[in-house]
C-alpha cells in the first residue's frame, strides 16, 4: 500500500479575529511562542517506506520459512476453482514457480472434472456420478485420458514453462509411476481406480534436476487396463512415497470449519485424533471426509504436514508455506 504525506494544518482555525498592529519587534517575536511550543512537541516523521522497500521487508520475512523447506518436497493437489478461473491459475503456477526458484521441490497432481464434463457433452455424452465420483464406462476413459493427458496436463506444463519454471508433465502409466486396481464399487462406477501402487523412481531425477513434475491421475492396472484415479488420492499417495514434508489439496472451502455454516470458525490447526474426533461427531461431512480421510493416510505413511487450503484465495500457496498465517487446515501427526 503506498502511503502518502498529508498537508499540515493552517496556523490558526477558520475563525474571525482582529488584525494585530505591527509594533516594534514584531517579527522577531511574533512566532517565538509557536518556535517555543513546537521544540518541546515536534517529533521527526518516520521516513515512509517505498513500494521496494516494502517488498523487501516481505522477502526478509519469508527467509525463516524458506530455510525451513529448501529442498523439500511439497506436494500439491490442484483443481477446483483455482483450476476453473484463469486468475486464480496463475496465481498458483506463479507460486510453483517461486517456490522452485527458492530451492523447494514442488510437484503438481491435478485433476480436471469441468474439462472432462465439457467434452463428454460435445460428444453428446451426459456426465453420471455416484457418490461424487465419475461414473466411467470405456467411452467415458476414452475421454478422461485424452482430456486429462492430453489438454489438461500438457496445459499446465505450458504454463509452468512460460511462467519461467521447467515443468515435466506424467501420467500414472509413466514408468509405473501409479498402478491402479479396481475399485471395491466397480460394478456401478466402472473404470473407477484405486491406488495399489507407487513407484516413484522416474520423480526423483526430475525433481533433483529442479524440474516440476505435473502428474495427471490416470493410471493402468497389472494387465494394461486404464483407470481414472481420483486426484486427492493420487496425490496422498505420491506425497507419502516420495517422502514429502508437506501435502496440501487446494478446494473449494476454507478448510476444516467446527460448523459448516460459519466461515469464520475455521480451525488453523489439528491433528489426527481431533479431526478423527470431529469426523466422530458430524462436525466433517460430505465431501470433506474423503479428503480428511487422504491426508491422514499420508501423514500415518510419513507426510510431515497436510492441509486442506481455500483455492479460491490468490496465492494461497504461499500463504501456506511462507507465512505462520496459513490458508486453510493444516494437520499434523
Amino acid at each position: 500500500m503506498l502511503l502518502t504525506r498529508t498537508q499540515t494544518s493552517p496556523l490558526f482555525p477558520s475563525k474571525s479575529f482582529e488584525k494585530p498592529k505591527p509594533k516594534a519587534g514584531f517579527l522577531s517575536t511574533r512566532f517565538a511562542p509557536l518556535r517555543a511550543s513546537a521544540a518541546v512537541t515536534a517529533r521527526p516523521s518516520p521516513p515512509l517506506q517505498t513500494p521496494a522497500q516494502i517488498r523487501v521487508d516481505v522477502l526478509s520475512e519469508s527467509l525463516p520459512f524458506i530455510q525451513r523447506f529448501r529442498g523439500k518436497t511439497i506436494v500439491v493437489k490442484y483443481g477446483g476453482a483455482a483450476m476453473k478461473s484463469p486468475e486464480l491459475q496463475t496465481s498458483v503456477i506463479n507460486d510453483l514457480v517461486l517456490l522452485s526458484c527458492v530451492g523447494l521441490r514442488p510437484v503438481l497432481v491435478h485433476g480436471g472434472g469441468p474439462e472432462i464434463n465439457s467434452w463428454l457433452l460435445r460428444l453428446g455424452v451426459e456426465p453420471q456420478f455416484r457418490n461424487g465420483l465419475r461414473v466411467t464406462d470405456s467411452l467415458t476413459m476414452e475421454v478422461v485420458e485424452m482430456v486429462l493427458v492430453g489438454k489438461v496436463n500438457k496445459s499446465l506444463v505450458s504454463l509452468i514453462n512460460l511462467a519461467g519454471g521447467t515443468a515435466v508433465g506424467l501420467c500414472g502409466k509413466d514408468a509405473r509411476l501409479l498402478t491402479a486396481r479396481p475399485s471395491p464399487d466397480a460394478a456401478a462406477l466402472g473404470f473407477v481406480g484405486e491406488v495399489a501402487r507407487v513407484d516413484p523412481t522416474i520423480l526423483r531425477p526430475i525433481l533433483a534436476d529442479g524440474h516440476i513434475p505435473v502428474i495427471a491421475t490416470v493410471a493402468a492396472d497389472e494387465a494394461g487396463q486404464a483407470y481414472n484415479v481420483n486426484a486427492d488420492i493420487a496425490a496422498g499417495e505420491i506425497a507419502a512415497a516420495v517422502g514429502a514434508e508437506k501435502l496440501i489439496l487446494l478446494t473449494d472451502v476454507a478448510g476444516i470449519l467446527t460448523d459448516r455454516n460459519d466461515p469464520d470458525s475455521l480451525v488453523k490447526e489439528i491433528d489426527i485424533s481431533g479431526v478423527r474426533r470431529m469426523v466422530e461427531e458430524g462436525k466433517v461431512a460430505g465431501g470433506m471426509i474423503p479428503k480428511v480421510n487422504c491426508c491422514v493416510r499420508s501423514l500415518a505413511q510419513g507426510v510431515r504436514t497436510a492441509s486442506i487450503i481455500d483455492g479460491r484465495v490468490q496465492h494461497s500457496l504461499l500463504l501456506e508455506i511462507l507465512t505462520d498465517e496459513g490458508a486453510g487446515t493444516m494437520i499434523t501427526g
